[in-house]
């Protein structure tokens, strides 16, 4: 085992401007007024568990379809590059149906909106990069930072305001750019 501080916290910040869990304050306190009542440890441990799993049998999948991890990896920065302009320019690419929010807690919270396309792509782009224990100690931090952000999105509403919550994702998308640039470079060389 080979911790690194300093892949750790790249790690933990591509992560967690992917996730983009202050950004999605809005969605989360929307979902708290249709269905009353979120579960903030059974939606951060779900995420959670989904991630890391993924984060192991991922490639394993990916193998057995006949995909490599820099094919992968350059695919996920394409994908990274369109969630950062999304949050850059406040355009939705992406359209998720919403349906009813039964079991909000896991659907959509836990899954798609934490544990979604982008955050699983992005695991597998940085195992193309990252030691995997290095990779994993940045979930478990994402993941309490999310439990955080759930258990007090109300007040972060409150104290950081709207202005501050569009200001907060546009940094944080300039950011996942550079990454997904850096990403996209680093691993097309692999390819040919």
């Amino acid at each position: 085992m080979e911790f690194s501080f300093k892949e750790i916290f790249t790690a933990f910040m591509v992560l967690f401007a992917v996730i983009d869990i202050i950004g999605n304050i809005p969605i989360i306190i929307d979902l708290r007024k249709k269905v009353g009542h979120i579960q903030s440890e059974k939606a951060s441990i779900i995420a959670g568990f989904i991630m890391i799993a993924f984060l192991f049998l991922g490639q394993s999948l990916l193998s057995l379809i006949g995909i490599d991890v820099n094919s992968f990896a350059v695919a996920g920065s394409f994908v990274l590059f369109f969630i950062a302009l999304e949050m850059i320019l406040g355009i939705t690419l992406y359209k998720d149906d919403d349906g009813d929010a039964i079991t909000a807690s896991v659907f959509p919270l836990a899954f798609p909106l934490i544990a979604g396309p982008g955050s699983l792509t992005t695991l597998l782009s940085l195992r193309a990069e990252f030691s995997l224990e290095n990779i994993i100690v940045a979930v478990l931090l994402n993941v309490l930072l999310i439990y955080i952000v759930l258990k007090t999105s109300s007040k972060i509403e409150r104290l950081i305001g709207k202005n501050g919550i569009n200001i907060i994702r546009k940094v944080f998308g300039v950011i996942l750019l550079a990454i997904a640039i850096k990403l996209f470079a680093a691993n097309i060389k692999e390819l040919f």
